[in-house]
């Protein structure tokens, strides 16, 4: 049966959540011509943009969809520039809904005129003096959404005027409809797209341009069905690995299972990665899949992630000093 939300976001996969609230933000619109400022909040792939875009659609006024402005917020680099170049052409008595993307990276001067933009009141509507302009923001023509991965470095004054949407990272089965949506005219054995689902990593842009390596092999082998064989020979020749561990993580791995514990700073200097890019881009998924664990006295695998070491190398050459561990 289809529901209002499949009416709404009929290409959008998964995240029933965020539809459903979303919906009820859209039906609202069709009373009031408002929504509240929103703010989409996952990590990367999540389809952040993707969402917001797609709720941009059902906004519309005098019977169309308002045009859809879309700021990269990394390249405004002050207020002036914010006015000058979006502000005045794009806003000023129009009709649109503008999206801040990676809002995170606005400059602080902009975040501060945002604040006033932004606050809430029952008339839906502000105004913002700036140099010569005096302009109107009339949020019953205007639509803000924001998006960043980094939600925790939103200035909280900000965050607390937006409703936060918080995107969810993507199951094993809507992983596999998300591959199967770029392969059109082209199917997939079942138990290869679990196989193939369980190395993206939750992300929905990794299993569009899995969709997109596929269909590359597929065409070249001049076949139109992509069997188990198939995924070993695309898993040889791109090096992919299980669970879609990169091969810097699977590095730190190996550097771990040398020793009980090591600490941050060696593994920095062993690598040559920042300490915070080590914290930030590799740790947080060995540490979710449980392949790695961190104390007080440093970093060091899990149970799991020796076992998964001795699978990857076919033999059981690495030991665990720590035979409690899970």
């Amino acid at each position: 049966m289809r529901t209002m939300t499949d009416t709404y976001f009929p290409d959008i996969i998964g995240q029933e959540r965020v539809k459903k609230a979303l919906g009820f933000y859209i039906d609202g619109f069709k009373e009031t011509n408002c929504i509240p400022h929103l703010m989409f909040t996952a990590p990367r792939g999540c389809g952040k943009t993707t969402m917001a875009t797609a709720m941009a659609k059902n906004l519309y006024a005098d019977g169309k969809i308002k045009p859809l402005i879309t700021i990269n917020c990394s390249t405004i680099k002050s207020l002036k520039q914010f006015f000058n170049m979006i502000v005045i052409p794009h806003m000023v008595e129009r009709d649109a809904t503008v999206l801040f993307d990676e809002c995170s990276e606005l400059p602080k001067d902009v975040t501060m005129a945002l604040l006033t933009i932004t606050n809430p009141n029952k008339d839906n509507r502000n105004e913002f003096s700036y140099e010569d302009y005096n302009v109107v923001f009339d949020f019953r023509r205007l639509s803000f959404m924001f998006a960043t991965t980094e939600g925790q470095s939103i200035f909280h004054a900000l965050m607390d005027r937006m409703e936060r949407i918080d995107l969810e990272e993507y199951k094993l089965d809507e992983l596999g409809k998300i591959v199967l949506m770029g392969l059109d005219g082209y199917t997939v054995d079942e138990k290869t797209l679990e196989s193939i689902s369980s190395v993206l990593r939750g992300n929905a842009r990794a299993g569009q341009k899995m969709a997109m390596k596929m269909k590359l092999h597929l065409d070249a082998m001049n076949k139109k069905h992509f069997d188990a064989k198939d995924w070993k020979s695309l898993m040889d020749k791109l090096g992919i690995l299980p669970l879609g561990i990169s091969v810097q993580e699977l590095n730190l791995m190996r550097y771990m299972a040398r020793k009980k514990a090591t600490r941050l700073t060696e593994l920095a200097a062993i690598t040559g990665l920042s300490k915070g890019a080590i914290q930030k881009d590799y740790e947080l998924y060995l540490s979710k899949m449980g392949l790695m664990e961190i104390q007080p006295e440093g970093r060091s695998l899990t149970t799991k992630g020796l076992e998964y070491l001795n699978e990857l190398d076919g033999v059981k050459k690495h030991k665990s000093d720590k035979t409690s561990k899970k």
